[in-house]
């Protein structure tokens, strides 16, 4: 009876007068408790959470596409967990846009997805379930097709490195150092974290014919991991081979002066990531006015600098011609005043 009782708690069980019933497809958290209990439960599958808000429409959608995924794979646990109503897991997993994707094996936190990407959710979900599955062997169709995929990756950008997450989470200590080497040196990178995908984890070591990551490409064309990057750091020829960033406080200027109104925000026009973001999109799409926007979650250099730049902590900020507005308040207080309209046009 004490099992079910904790089942039942962690909305994991069918609970009390539901002898037969089957366990809802999307499972729903609302305490912290809860949600502790539901991962310790539930520690030999996979589960996948849903960090989501009722004012943005995109998690709603989401929501629909993980009762699909829920009916197709019943053996992983779909849950949606409002990320403002549970504030110490939001934190804890440093969620700070909607919607957002966790998935967790025994207990821990094995992956995750910033966004409304039903493609990609369908992916991990996938990925993670047959991962300990042997791949079936792969066609020399398979083969070129991969190829050619890694070879467009390869030459994504100037200078791409290929890591254990990302530059602002790195996963491993080799990928953690590469990244600290390049930004010491003011390298601008892209990158792609290879644990996003197994076939391009796998085939990247044939076609580079380097069997450990990281791995940095100039212009297509493999450098090496971090030991000859390292070296390469040492004999100063680091600086030659890769493309330089344009200093931060010259970006941002650029960056401000993009369009005549630029709004700074989590998200974009068409789909805001947070609250604020969401609330001061509603101003400025009701003036008419033309403006352009810039999601800060995308650039965490930008994200940061932009603070400093501005002498502004938080987000959204709003800039005409180049010169900060303000936040959310600031605009509300512009608009309460009719004044709102001349600043966006520059007239005062």
């Amino acid at each position: 009876m004490a099992s079910g009782a904790a089942e039942a708690a962690a909305g994991v069980g069918p609970g009390p007068g539901s002898a037969g019933a089957e366990p809802p497809a999307l499972l729903e958290v609302t305490a912290t408790a809860q949600f502790e209990e539901l991962l310790r439960l539930r520690a030999r599958t996979l589960v996948v959470v849903h960090f989501w808000a009722p004012w943005a429409p995109q998690c709603a959608q989401m929501n629909n596409v993980m009762v699909e995924l829920a009916k197709e794979h019943p053996q992983v646990a779909f849950v949606k967990l409002e990320a403002e109503a549970v504030p110490e897991v939001s934190e804890k997993y440093e969620i700070s846009c909607v919607p957002t994707f966790l998935f967790f094996k025994n207990a821990q936190k094995v992956d995750r997805l910033d966004g409304a990407h039903a493609p990609e959710l369908t992916r991990k979900v996938e990925r993670h379930i047959s991962s300990s599955v042997p791949p079936r062997a792969t066609t020399e169709r398979t083969k070129e097709d991969l190829n050619s995929r890694l070879k467009k990756l390869t030459n994504a950008a100037p200078c791409m490195l290929f890591m254990k997450g990302s530059p602002q989470e790195p996963r491993c200590g080799f990928s953690k150092q590469m990244v600290e080497i390049l930004n010491k040196h003011n390298i601008q990178f892209s990158s792609f974290d290879i644990f996003s995908d197994e076939d391009v984890r796998q085939g990247l070591k044939t076609f580079s014919n380097w069997p450990t990551y990281p791995q940095l490409y100039v212009s297509g064309e493999l450098i090496g991991g971090l030991d000859i990057v390292k070296e390469l750091e040492a004999s100063k020829e680091l600086d030659t081979i890769c493309p330089k960033a344009p200093k931060l406080e010259e970006r941002l200027k650029v960056l401000t002066n993009k369009a005549s109104v630029m709004l700074f925000m989590k998200g974009s026009k068409q789909m805001a990531k947070c609250g604020f973001s969401k609330q001061i999109l509603e101003i400025l799409n009701n003036t008419g006015i033309d403006f352009e926007t810039f999601d800060i979650l995308e650039d965490e250099e930008v994200r940061q600098g932009l603070k400093v730049y501005s002498n502004w902590p938080t987000y959204p900020q709003l800039y005409v011609k180049g010169e900060l507005v303000g936040g959310l308040d600031i605009v509300k207080e512009l608009k309460e005043n009719g004044e709102l309209l001349p600043v966006l046009r520059g007239e005062n």
